[in-house]
C-alpha cells in the first residue's frame, strides 16, 4: 500500500488537492475529521477555538503524534493500493507514518500566500473558520508549535498554489500520479 499525505498551512488547498484526489478514484483519509469527531464526542461546538483546544489537548495527553496513530487503524481498514492522507500537521506525525509505512510513504507540501489562504477561508464558510486573518495568524501559531514547518521541510515535493485552480488541480493530479508511478 502506497500512502500520500498532505501537509501545509490552514487553507493552503489540501482540501482541494483531496477533491482531485477522490475524483482520481482515490481513497482520503482526513485527519481533520479526527479532530472534529472528538469535537463532536466531547459534545462542543464545532468552532475554531473549539477544534484548536482539542487538537492540543489530544497532543498535550496522547502525543504530538496522536492524531496520526488514530488515523492510522483508518489507512490500514482501507482495502486499496494507495491511500492519501490530507492535513498532516506536524513532523511527529511524519516521524509515526513514516515508521509504520516506510518507504512507501511520500509527504506533498502545499504552498500559499497568507493572504490567498484568508480568501479561500472566507468562501469556505466552514463551522472551524476564521474570520479576521489575525485569527489565521493565530491558527497559523498555533499549528506552527505542532512542528508544520518542520514537517513542511521535510516534503518529498512542494506544490505551489497560486496559479489559477485548474493548473492547481492539474498540478495536484500530475503530481500523485508520478509518486504512485502512473506516468
Amino acid at each position: 500500500m502506497k500512502i500520500i499525505a498532505f501537509v501545509g498551512m490552514p487553507a493552503s488547498g489540501k482540501s482541494e488537492a483531496s477533491k482531485v484526489i477522490r475524483n482520481m478514484g482515490l481513497n482520503v483519509i482526513n485527519m481533520g475529521d479526527v479532530i472534529r469527531e472528538e469535537v463532536k464526542h466531547r459534545q462542543l461546538d464545532p468552532t475554531d477555538s473549539n477544534t484548536g483546544m482539542v487538537a492540543n489537548d489530544l497532543r498535550d495527553k496522547e502525543g504530538m503524534d496522536a492524531v496520526a496513530r488514530r488515523c492510522i487503524p483508518k489507512i490500514k481498514q482501507r482495502d486499496n493500493d494507495v491511500v492519501v492522507i490530507d492535513g498532516v500537521r506536524g513532523i511527529a506525525e511524519v516521524e509515526t507514518f513514516k515508521k509504520e509505512f516506510g518507504n512507501e510513504f511520500s509527504l506533498i507540501a502545499i504552498s500559499s500566500p497568507i493572504e490567498n489562504r484568508f480568501k479561500r477561508v472566507r468562501k469556505r464558510c466552514r463551522s472551524d473558520d476564521m474570520q479576521k486573518i489575525e485569527d489565521l495568524k493565530i491558527r497559523d501559531e498555533r499549528e506552527m508549535k505542532w512542528g508544520m514547518g518542520q514537517a513542511i521541510e521535510t516534503a518529498d515535493v512542494t506544490i505551489d498554489n497560486t496559479a489559477s485552480l485548474k493548473e492547481f488541480r492539474q498540478h495536484v493530479k500530475d503530481t500523485v500520479e508520478k509518486i504512485n508511478g502512473q506516468s
